[in-house]
């Protein structure tokens, strides 16, 4: 397998499907940070902080391995970069979210991301156009909204995306981080 890829613990694969995501994961000391307030906000999502580039999708089981392979081709031809969370944005009124925006490092997950959705077993059809962020509310009443949109106002954190991972849903437990894949090769 072409890259550099770190086996970790995944969610089991029940029945003939498996649901994967892949997502960039924020480090410490933000990403503890960042999850404790979307838990504040009353978000029933309790997810760990992440920028997003492959939304939850079910694929079957037996596609898992070649989905692996494609992803660390993608790791492989992709450079390590720079990514600079700063500020708060909104969806709303499109939809009840607040997050933490992308400053920098939005072309970087951008390309990211079309990789990954290259591959026939991941291709999708998007309900919105791909824009890399950190949600921090989600579907909450409009003043936990306001209220993390004006907290985080001034968040800002700075670091060297080196990988992103793979990760898995069983339906009866949560996301689970299954592989890393280092950029780069």
């Amino acid at each position: 397998m072409a890259g550099s890829v770190e086996h970790r613990d995944g969610a089991p694969e029940n029945g003939d499907t498996i649901e994967i995501g892949i997502a960039v994961d924020i480090p410490e000391p933000w990403g503890e940070m960042l999850t404790r307030r979307r838990v504040e906000a009353g978000d029933p999502q309790v997810v760990p902080a992440h920028v997003t580039l492959l939304g939850p999708t079910e694929i079957p089981v037996r596609a898992l391995p070649a989905v692996e392979e494609h992803l660390a081709r993608v790791a492989a031809a992709h450079l390590p970069f720079t990514l600079h969370l700063r500020g708060t944005g909104t969806f709303r009124p499109v939809t009840q979210v607040v997050f933490v925006a992308v400053a920098a490092g939005i072309s970087e997950c951008e390309l990211l991301a079309a990789a990954i959705n290259s591959a026939p077993e991941l291709h999708r059809e998007a309900r919105f156009p791909y824009h890399p962020h950190v949600t921090v509310a989600q579907d909450v009443p409009p003043e936990a909204l306001d209220k993390a949109y004006e907290d985080l106002a001034d968040f800002s954190a700075l670091f060297e995306v080196g990988a992103f991972t793979l990760f898995s849903h069983s339906g009866a437990t949560r996301w689970q981080p299954r592989r890393d894949f280092r950029l780069g090769g």
